[in-house]
């Protein structure tokens, strides 16, 4: 009997011991989770993530603690994205998070029409689609603008006023990235206004770089534009490596194109927009509504 009464208090104690540790462990299980679909890999701009997870923090949800971020990256191979996004919507997730832009943008919102979406530096949210207005997003989409296709003009403007005998301007975009479309249209517009000729140096994927920089060697442009995405952010070195060995001045949108040796950059901070889209996925964890949330453009270059 003595037995029987101890072994009975053991495993009382022990199931004592225990019911803690499982009320720890329970609330980790139900906190919201977070799908990042990122087009590249987590080395290619590190600054980015963090700047989210700040957001994150300012707004008080802590990662590991009160929320949960699901990564998936399609390391530079964009057409994985729709597998990854229908990946994330199957877990599920609470919001989707796309990263590379416009082609993760479009890959989330083929995914799901349901699940809340906060995009960070569309090009134009409008024009492709994303949204029905800024102001009214109308859907399961909101976010920030990177307001990319206003600015293009601006760009050639001051690398003409840097360099003001350059009279033809080699223009390297990707072409698969229909944002850039826009944007090729609004340099062209500037170009005509300022008397530049514009020389097209097209990109589809990776293997397209070598070929595409050495035709410029042959025609040689007095200075050169790269409309930053994904693609063009991956290989920001070899773009600028090149510029540098050919004495090339090169204009870009994001500082990290400068960073990487280009002679300068005009545009929003890539950072600064994934910190404000914490801004939308607080709101909406409490309770917004996506299709009420207008979409904010940037106010600082």
């Amino acid at each position: 009997m003595w037995c029987s009464t101890l072994g009975y208090l053991v495993t009382l104690i022990l199931s004592l011991l225990a019911a803690p540790l499982a009320a720890e462990a329970q609330p980790l299980a139900n906190v919201p989770r977070i799908g990042w679909l990122g087009g590249t890999s987590p080395a290619v701009n590190p600054a980015v993530l963090e700047a989210f997870r700040h957001g994150l923090r300012e707004h008080g949800w802590i990662e590991g603690q009160n929320i949960v971020i699901e990564y998936r990256w399609a390391e530079g191979r964009f057409e994985r994205l729709p597998d990854l996004a229908a990946e994330l919507v199957r877990l599920p997730v609470d919001i989707l998070v796309p990263v590379a832009s416009d082609p993760a943008i479009r890959a989330a919102q083929h995914a799901t029409s349901t699940i809340p979406i906060v995009m960070a530096a569309s090009s134009d949210p409008v024009g492709t689609g994303f949204v029905a207005s800024l102001a009214r997003p109308g859907g399961n989409i909101t976010g920030v603008s990177g307001l990319v296709p206003e600015v293009a003009g601006k760009r050639l403007q001051l690398l003409k006023d840097v360099v003001p005998h350059a009279a033809r301007v080699a223009v390297l975009w990707n072409t698969t990235h229909a944002g850039k479309g826009l944007e090729w249209h609004e340099t062209q517009v500037a170009a005509h206004v300022l008397g530049v000729t514009l020389q097209a140096v097209e990109v589809r994927g990776p293997d397209d770089f070598a070929p595409a920089l050495a035709a410029l060697t042959t025609e040689r442009p007095d200075a050169l534009i790269t409309l930053a995405e994904p693609l063009t952010i991956m290989h920001r070195r070899q773009i600028a490596d090149f510029a540098l060995t050919h004495r090339l001045p090169m204009m870009s949108q994001l500082k990290e194109f400068a960073e990487a040796g280009g002679l300068m950059t005009y545009g929003t901070s890539l950072p600064g927009l994934f910190q404000r889209a914490a801004y939308y996925v607080d709101r909406i964890l409490k309770g917004a509504k996506p299709a009420d949330l207008p979409v904010e453009q940037p106010t600082k270059f």
